[in-house]
């Protein structure tokens, strides 16, 4: 597979990602009549189905990742060179930034939309670390022992992670700065981005370092 079409995969999957995640945030806001609860619930799973058909849908091309920190840790693991990460990232941060677009055409908003939504403190920002490092390590310990159902297990631990998790699980740096452009539920406030990103990098690290340890008798199968 060339990499340009590596890079199509990478963009068309995190724009699909975030459309998703967008979309059905507004969808929800709409419907559910002031109801956080109700619109989190219709958000979540919207945002799982979309992840479990996106991830099988270019699985075999890209690798799905639609994610920096997953770029990120393949390229420390030396599963991905350098320029190729950097060139998924790049797919992946301007993929979602069009996401949020579409979405916002979609439902007749400003195709820019600057969110104002704080996404502040402490609390938060361990969810963001708690829901990458997990996130991490459902992708490794998947790949190693059930290598056919790694999109299963990534979309229902994102699905969970919504609720689990105080930030309600961004763990994600290219979603987390594509949702700064949508003034809606889904959205966060610019100023709240670096902390949030910081975190997540800091789980993904701390889950490679976990899951290196676990898997340290030796054994390299399908890891």
């Amino acid at each position: 597979m060339t990499l340009t079409r590596k890079l199509a995969s990478e963009f068309i999957g995190t724009l699909g990602l975030v459309a998703i995640v967008v979309g059905s945030g507004i969808m929800a806001e709409r419907l559910s009549a002031g109801n956080d609860a109700v619109a989190l619930l219709g958000n979540s799973i919207a945002t799982g189905a979309g992840l479990f058909v996106l991830i099988y849908g270019f699985s075999n091309i890209s690798n799905a990742h639609f994610n920096p920190a997953v770029t990120i840790a393949d390229m420390i693991r030396r599963r991905l060179a350098p320029s190729t990460g950097a060139a998924y990232i790049s797919a992946q941060i301007s993929g979602g930034i069009c996401g949020t677009m579409i979405a916002n055409l979609m439902f007749t908003l400003p195709i820019v939309n600057m969110s104002s939504k704080l996404r502040a403190g402490g609390g938060q920002f361990l969810g963001e670390f708690v829901a990458t490092f997990g996130l991490i390590a459902v992708i490794r310990l998947g790949v190693r022992f059930h290598p056919n159902l790694v999109g299963a297990l990534v979309a229902l631990y994102i699905t969970a992670a919504y609720w689990f998790t105080s930030s309600t699980s961004f763990a994600n740096p290219a979603v987390t700065i594509a949702r700064t452009l949508s003034n809606t539920f889904a959205g966060i406030a610019p100023e709240s981005v670096p902390p949030f990103i910081v975190a997540q990098l800091l789980g993904m690290v701390s889950s490679l370092l976990f899951t290196e340890w676990i898997f340290a008798d030796g054994d390299q199968t399908n890891d």
